[in-house]
């Protein structure tokens, strides 16, 4: 069985059905693209999977344990952490004081809080120059590393990314990327949503198409990547992967 492994999922917003039978796996050391639309619902499958949307049918396993019907700070304590599109740290701390509150599980244990903060510090130098000033400050790709950087102070075995270059400068956008790759180059698996095609399929293993609230295509990323029908949606604005073939 994958770490991660989620078997026809439906999800509904009142009567509407977001989610109509997804299924994917992610396993250790591995990125997962989910690539997609806007609302084709690769972000209602993130939030489902962390516990912030129910499921009315399928299933969800991580670790060999069932997520169904568990909270969303139980979820973070199995070793599963979410970056929400829109980064949602806390403007008024500084970066310091948002790391700390990504340690909130390991609190009691100030040297590993410490070490932790350490390693995100390692991961994002430029955060460590800014460790005093406050979040709302920081630039939009400081504050997209902040995030990053608060999900891993809890040591995540899988860790889900929704849109982390939205609103950064390519450059940046590249960078923040890169790093994604060394988190998963360590050991962890990472669920990637990205609006940026092309660097998406560059850095990730595999990955998935939703359109609609389906997966219409899946495959090695490599393989994805010289697909003519994604090409040719990513070119014209991801009209539609299915119609074209």
């Amino acid at each position: 069985m994958a770490l991660l492994e989620v078997r026809d999922l439906h999800v509904f917003y009142g009567n509407v059905e977001a989610l109509k039978g997804i299924s994917l796996q992610a396993e250790p050391s591995q990125i997962v693209a989910i690539l997609g639309g806007n609302g084709a619902g690769k972000s209602t499958t993130l939030r489902t999977i962390s516990g912030l949307q129910r499921a009315r049918t399928g299933t969800i396993t991580f670790d060999g344990k069932s997520l169904v019907g568990i909270q969303a700070h139980t979820i973070v304590s199995m070793g599963l952490s979410h970056v929400p599109e829109g980064r949602r740290i806390f403007n008024i701390l500084t970066v310091e004081e948002n790391l700390a509150l990504g340690g909130y599980l390991i609190r009691s244990d100030r040297s590993l809080v410490k070490e932790r903060k350490e390693a995100v510090y390692g991961l994002f130098p430029r955060l460590a120059e800014r460790r005093t000033q406050l979040a709302g400050t920081l630039s939009g790709g400081e504050q997209q590393m902040l995030a990053i950087g608060r999900a891993m102070m809890s040591d995540p075995k899988v860790l889900m990314l929704d849109e982390p270059s939205l609103g950064l400068a390519p450059m940046l956008s590249k960078s923040v990327l890169k790093t994604v790759r060394e988190i998963a180059n360590r050991g962890a698996a990472v669920l990637l949503v990205e609006q940026n095609a092309r660097q998406a399929l560059a850095i990730a293993d595999y990955a998935y198409v939703i359109e609609v609230g389906r997966i219409v295509l899946e495959a090695k990323a490599a393989e994805l990547a010289k697909d003519e029908r994604v090409q040719k949606a990513y070119l014209g604005g991801f009209e539609s992967v299915a119609s074209s073939g």
